[in-house]
């Protein structure tokens, strides 16, 4: 059979078995596209232990396809707009270049600026654009991202480059795996997009673009005065010893050990598979989405999401921490221990959005199981027992080097500061970072660290606190109870900490509410245990 009669065959299968939908044609000569022209070649894949591992499943079910329907960052942006009102365009447009990635672009590309609440609530028959939105950050947007400048500066923030100019049909999505002729003739006839090899794909700078992200400082007028380094993962990944041992990808969306087809259409087994969970630190969010699907409008399967969240967690306690813990007693009425920390993961822990933080919740108990020290309880209501911040949304807990008293409670975190030094969860108010003692990865030194991501607080002068973790010290007040003593140390992780939530209060706004009522809620599962030690003190 002539090569032109073998992708005759080809192309005509591809059409038998994936209808062009009507939506594909009716894109000819624009940018981007729904997932739901890419699921139907890329579901259906099960390997041969019986995994379901499809592309569109995975991915829906994460936080990436539900970008744009977080309740908190849609709680987030209205409370900036309520405290920045003059520049609530800008505002919107700032916050959709990551959420609502393909609408926002196609917004920028036509000279106008991208918008958020326009396109809310997700609901039934959305127009083109507020389809793009609901699409969160999708197939056709992070796949159509150029190689060019992709880790300098340019990129961050959302400053990732499209192909603009090729229209529809000889546009270039781009995979890491090399694509024989008449497969992309198949991808083209069907989606039409031409499939490439592009092997910035894996490239950790790709990630970058997003999860380096600069935020724009706002006075009470609305106008600029400063920028903030919000979230920059991909500097704390380059500055720690990382880069060549380990990418974003490779971490993030684990790869299959044997060869398996990307497609279910005709697909050639590819060693290599990643799979398209993006696990990252966000359970909780991910629970409330599959909680409140209904008001949300998430469209993902609820055993997509379940499984998202079963993955996220899994990842989050093998491979974030270690905890190490010795003991002794001091004196008759004293014991000492020293806990260790060890970092695991490529970037600082907690990393992101600052809103997150990890801390140790210690406790201490007699020969007869009575409770004697406890520093960091998790309570309720999303609350850490002893911690200034949540009790007084001006005041935060320092970094510690020793703990004597069960009120303090060492918590690694960011705390925000506006240009009058008051602590601040306002993103927009905010212009600099007071605390940040977030665990360092290894080989990250903070001698050296630029200032974006430079340790800030007390933490900058602990000899202790240093690439790969933290070694902390426990004087504990035994008094007279009996002994042996047992003591239990856990690391604890919470995604949306109480005083960013609770922060969002004196905002009257259908959003802030909303998440408000989620939260209070479920608050009583918003941390998560990420390791443990124990010991006995005779």
């Amino acid at each position: 059979m002539a090569v032109s009669t073998k992708l005759l065959v080809l192309v005509a299968a591809a059409h038998m078995l994936v209808p062009v939908s009507s939506s594909a044609q009716e894109v000819v000569g624009k940018l981007f596209a729904t997932s739901d022209n890419c699921v139907a070649c890329h579901n259906g894949l099960v390997t041969s232990e019986g995994d379901d591992v499809s592309i569109g499943d995975d991915w829906s079910g994460s936080m990436m396809a539900n970008s744009a329907r977080d309740p908190y960052w849609q709680a987030a942006v209205r409370r900036e707009m309520i405290d920045h009102p003059e520049a609530a365009a800008e505002i919107q447009d700032e916050c959709s270049a990551c959420h609502m990635p393909m609408a926002r672009y196609k917004a920028m590309s036509a000279g106008e600026k991208g918008e958020v609440f326009a396109h809310l609530p997700v609901g039934p028959n959305p127009d083109e654009q507020a389809a793009l939105a609901h699409d969160g950050t999708s197939c056709a947007m992070c796949h159509q991202i150029q190689p060019e400048g992709l880790g300098d500066e340019a990129s961050f923030t959302a400053g990732f480059v499209v192909d603009e100019t090729t229209p529809r049909g000889d546009r270039t999505i781009f995979g890491p795996f090399v694509v024989s002729e008449g497969r992309r003739h198949i991808m083209n006839s069907a989606a039409l997009f031409e499939p490439r090899e592009g092997a910035h794909i894996q490239d950790s700078g790709l990630c970058g673009s997003c999860h380096t992200l600069y935020t724009h400082s706002r006075g009470k007028d609305g106008a600029v005065i400063g920028t903030l380094p919000e979230q920059m993962p991909y500097l704390e990944w380059e500055h720690s010893n990382y880069p060549g041992r380990e990418s974003c990808q490779s971490c993030h969306m684990p790869t299959l050990e044997k060869e398996m087809p990307v497609s279910a259409v005709l697909g050639e087994p590819r060693e290599g598979f990643s799979r398209h969970v993006f696990r990252g630190g966000n359970f909780f969010m991910m629970r409330m989405l599959n909680r409140y699907r209904g008001e949300l409008g998430v469209t993902a399967a609820a055993g997509d999401l379940e499984n998202s969240v079963r993955e996220t967690i899994e990842h989050l306690q093998s491979a974030s921490a270690e905890l190490e813990v010795t003991a002794r007693k001091k004196t008759a009425s004293t014991v000492e221990a020293v806990v260790q920390i060890r970092n695991k993961a490529g970037h600082k822990l907690p990393t992101a959005y600052p809103s997150r933080r990890s801390w140790l919740h210690v406790t201490l108990r007699d020969a007869d199981g009575e409770l004697v020290f406890e520093s960091g309880r998790l309570q309720p209501d999303g609350s850490i027992a002893g911690n200034d911040n949540d009790m007084d949304p001006g005041r935060y807990e320092p970094h510690y080097e020793t703990i004597d008293d069960p009120s303090e409670v060492q918590i690694y975190e960011g705390i925000l500061a506006g240009p009058d030094g008051q602590v601040t969860t306002g993103l927009l108010t905010a212009t600099r970072y007071t605390k940040d003692n977030r665990l360092l990865p290894e080989g990250f030194d903070k001698r050296t660290a630029p200032a974006d991501i430079a340790v800030r607080g007390g933490a900058s002068e602990d000899g202790s606190f240093r690439g790969g973790g933290d070694t902390i010290g426990y004087r504990m007040d035994v008094g007279d109870t009996p002994g042996p003593y047992t003591i239990e140390v856990s690391l604890w992780y919470q995604p949306i900490s109480f005083r960013w939530a609770h922060n969002l209060a004196p905002y009257d706004a259908f959003e802030t509410r909303r998440f408000l009522r989620y939260y209070e809620s479920m608050s009583a599962d918003s941390g998560l245990v990420l390791a443990n030690a124990r010991t006995v003190v005779r």
